[in-house]
C-alpha cells in the first residue's frame, strides 16, 4: 500500500502522513537476515511501530492442508512469523484454510467444523502460538468470509476455537471487510468478542479506504471505544488511487473519528 524502496523509507513516509505504526507483510522467497534486523530496527529508527507481521506466499493459509509437506512447509513459515513477532512484541495472524473457494460458497455459510477438525486445528494454533509464550506477541485468528474460508467465517464460532486453545497469547483479529459480509449486527458481535479481540483490520466493505464504502466507521469505533480495546487499528484495503494524497487523508478522518 505504501511506497518506497525499503520498509524504512515506507515507514518514514507513514510518520509524515499521520500513522503510528506499520503491518509488514513481507515475501517468505525474499526473507533474510538482513531485512530481519531492519524490520527489528525500524522504531528505533523511524518511530513507527511494526505492529503486526506476516509473511507473503503460496504457502500462507495451508496450515490445516491434506498435503502433508506442504501442510508442514506452511506451519514453518508462520512459525517464523511468530519469532519474528516474539522479537517486536507484534501480533501475525492465521486461519483454517485461506483462499477463492470453487465453487462459491453462495447457499451454504456458516459450515461447522467437525470434532476430529477442531482437534486438529487447536493442535496447530498450539504449535504455532509456541515461538510468543512469555513474550508480548500474540497469534490470532482472523475469522474469514465464506468465499475465502469454508469455516470459522462468524466471530463467535473463532470465540469457540480460541477458547478451546485457551492460551493467553491467543485472540481474535476483527476484518470490518470479512466482517460486513458475514454478521447481521456487527457492534453487536464487537462486544461479544471485546475481550479477545487485540488488532482490528479496517476496509470498507467494498475493501476500499473507511469512508469509501458504507460501513458507519463511528459508529463502530465509538464501540469499540467502550468496550475498551486499545490496541492498534491497521488499514488493509486499496489505498484508492495515489497513496501519498489518499493515506494522509484517511490518517486525518481517522483521527477525528478517534478523537470524537
Amino acid at each position: 500500500m505504501v511506497p518506497g524502496e525499503t520498509l524504512t523509507a515506507k515507514a518514514e513516509a507513514l510518520r509524515e502522513w499521520g500513522f503510528d505504526a506499520i503491518s509488514i507483510f513481507y515475501p517468505f522467497n525474499q526473507w533474510d537476515p538482513e531485512i530481519r534486523n531492519e524490520i527489528l530496527g525500524l522504531e528505533g529508527r523511524t518511530g513507527v511501530v511494526p505492529c503486526e507481521f506476516a509473511f507473503s506466499d503460496p504457502l500462507y493459509g495451508h496450515l490445516m492442508d491434506d498435503d502433508l509437506a506442504r501442510r508442514e512447509a506452511s506451519r514453518a513459515m508462520y512459525r517464523e512469523a511468530a519469532r519474528v513477532c516474539a522479537e517486536l512484541g507484534a501480533v501475525t495472524e492465521l486461519e483454517f484454510e485461506y483462499g477463492p473457494q470453487n465453487p462459491l460458497p453462495l447457499f451454504d455459510p456458516y459450515q461447522s467444523l467437525a470434532q476430529g477438525q477442531r482437534d486438529a486445528f487447536a493442535q496447530m494454533y498450539l504449535e504455532v502460538l509456541e515461538p510468543v509464550q512469555g513474550t508480548d506477541a500474540r497469534v490470532l485468528l482472523e475469522p474469514l468470509n465464506r468465499y475465502e474460508s469454508r469455516y470459522l467465517n462468524s466471530v463467535a464460532d473463532c470465540i469457540d476455537a480460541v477458547c478451546a486453545v485457551s492460551n493467553p497469547h491467543g485472540g481474535l483479529l476483527l476484518d470490518f471487510f470479512h466482517s460486513s459480509i458475514e454478521e447481521a449486527n456487527l457492534g453487536e458481535v464487537i462486544r461479544q468478542a471485546a475481550h479477545l479481540i487485540f488488532h482490528v483490520h479496517l476496509a470498507d466493505n467494498n475493501r476500499l479506504l473507511p469512508g469509501k464504502g458504507n460501513i458507519d466507521w463511528a459508529a463502530y469505533l465509538e464501540v469499540l471505544r467502550s468496550v475498551g480495546f486499545d490496541g492498534y487499528l491497521n488499514l488493509e484495503c486499496s489505498t484508492c488511487g495515489d497513496p501519498s494524497i489518499s493515506l494522509p487523508a484517511t490518517a486525518a478522518y481517522l483521527r477525528t473519528l478517534i478523537g470524537s
